[in-house]
């Protein structure tokens, strides 16, 4: 059992169940949870929650909150096909919603916000942007406080409409890191069917991290010729000095380049990099085909969409983006 995600925590209202899923599980804690409670804090494969909702429905847990955990772990997971297709049954149940009932708000509106960020999420699948638009304005004009659960549909939107106006300049040179000199990007890709930019810091622990995970994906994608190259957006010399330091601990042939930003016309404001680590994959044209964290789903399949025979590391992480 894990905890739930910051994602799903912004839309419990209840303090009682936020702060008991936020703790760590211990055994006579998970001997003791009633089927609500486990329907509500199970975290692991789909088959082992199918499994907490059955045991549910037997015991009598209503159907409306089942209904809400199947919501949560969705939204825990990154599912959005899922939370689309549970449309018709919150629409099933806003007119008999009973707020007595409900394991997670503490207001009808905001059950229907909830009803609101659902229809927006169907509405982004179905690429009806103003759709979305509409439900997700509702859904923050009816629960403010759940503003920060809607944020990221709507960041990657505007993201993905910008990234799709963008062509990279392969004419771009950037100094190295290293001993091997400037590199320009046209350098990197040639003979190559994409390249993958990694935009990190020695400064981010997550980078540091998962950088063993990078290296992995990184040696992966070069042998099936798409061109890699880690980009630090700093250029101080503390900057510099830990970023040589945790390049040398990969050993003698870190893989890929390891190039430095340049301060006008940089990569890391055309691409609008706003945290590390982030990745960013392109074609031979110059198009941008992702442009997020190396641990979402929709990295690996643009990947694969470049190279099928791409094998993904089974010791990787990976969850489904906003």
């Amino acid at each position: 059992m894990r905890a739930l995600s910051l994602t799903a925590l912004l839309f419990l209202s209840s303090i009682h169940l936020s702060t008991a899923q936020s703790a760590p599980a211990t055994p006579d804690a998970e001997i003791s949870e009633s089927p609500m409670d486990r329907i509500f804090s199970e975290r692991g494969p789909q088959e082992k929650f199918d499994a907490a909702i059955a045991e549910a429905k037997k015991s009598g847990v209503g159907d409306q909150p089942i209904l809400e955990a199947r919501f949560l772990y969705y939204v825990d997971r990154h599912d959005d096909d899922a939370i689309a297709k549970l449309l018709p049954e919150f629409e099933a149940h806003t007119k008999e919603f009973d707020l007595d009932q409900s394991e997670i708000f503490a207001t009808k509106e905001d059950w229907l916000a909830v009803c609101e960020y659902v229809r927006a999420i169907k509405a982004l699948k179905e690429d009806d942007k103003d759709g979305f638009k509409k439900h997700i304005t509702e859904a923050f004009w009816l629960s403010p406080r759940q503003g920060a659960a809607f944020a990221p549909h709507i960041d990657r939107l505007r993201l993905d409409e910008a990234m799709a106006a963008v062509k990279v300049d392969f004419s771009i040179k950037l100094n190295s890191l290293l001993k091997d000199g400037p590199v320009t990007l046209s350098d990197l890709i040639k003979d190559h069917q994409a390249l993958l930019l990694h935009f990190w810091s020695p400064w981010s622990r997550e980078c540091e991290e998962t950088m063993p995970d990078f290296v992995t994906t990184a040696n992966e994608v070069l042998s099936k010729k798409i061109a890699v190259a880690s980009i630090l957006p700093e250029d101080s010399a503390e900057v510099l000095t830990d970023a040589k330091e945790l390049i040398a601990s990969l050993g003698d042939k870190p893989p890929g380049k390891w190039l430095i930003d340049q301060k006008q016309g940089s990569l890391n404001r055309l691409l609008r990099i706003q945290s590390v680590p982030t990745v960013v994959l392109i074609s031979s044209e110059g198009k941008v085909l992702y442009n997020g964290h190396p641990a979402d789903s929709g990295f690996w399949k643009a990947l694969l969409k470049v190279n099928p025979e791409l094998k993904r590391p089974a010791s990787q992480d990976v969850t489904d983006e906003p």
